[in-house]
């Protein structure tokens, strides 16, 4: 596997209201990502406080859609809907407006997720200890930093579900394999 562009760090402190802390590989703080939850566990919405930049709020949207997050900045909206259509799909969603996104468990055994494009295939790599909450995210390809903090943040709401490798991978078109269809 090639070099990655970029790897982050995160450490995580506190159970009700955890505080992601987003590390570079070299340890120099990059932010903080505090989730926000109600009296009964369920996750409101996050806040990330970047050490330079603007301040992202994360949001679950209001409605039937239970599992629909929102992230607005002054460059757009992104929308990531975590909704499970059946109980072996592990699949999320990202709209960009532009591009699509999935982000799906990793390949082989272990807790993880992968951020896939639409069309260029794999872009990051989050990976979880087996035990814990800290993870490694590897950027692979160029991609907006708040986008890869969204991916982040809805992976670890779900994390529990991204032990077992994903059926997915098979349909997943990779830039690398020609397509065999004639």
């Amino acid at each position: 596997m090639a070099k990655p562009l970029r790897t982050l760090i995160t450490r995580v402190r506190g159970f009700w209201n955890p505080v992601h802390t987003i590390l570079e590989a070299d340890g120099s703080a990059v932010g903080i990502l505090k989730v926000r939850r109600n009296r009964w566990g369920l996750v409101l919405g996050a806040e990330y406080r970047p050490e330079e930049g603007e301040v992202l709020q994360f949001r679950r949207d209001p409605g039937i859609l239970r599992a629909q997050f929102s992230l607005w900045t002054e460059d757009g909206e992104w929308l990531g809907s975590s909704l499970r259509w059946h109980v072996g799909r592990r699949q999320i969603d990202l709209w960009t407006g532009s591009k699509p996104y999935r982000v799906v468990p990793r390949k082989g055994l272990g807790r993880g997720w992968r951020v896939i494009a639409s069309r260029t295939g794999e872009v990051a790599t989050i990976r979880l200890g087996l035990l814990g909450r800290a993870a490694r995210i590897d950027l692979q390809r160029k991609m907006d930093p708040e986008l890869l903090l969204f991916s982040y943040f809805l992976g670890s709401l779900t994390s529990n579900e991204s032990f077992y490798p994903s059926w997915l991978d098979r349909t997943i078109p990779s830039p690398a394999r020609p397509s065999t269809s004639s």
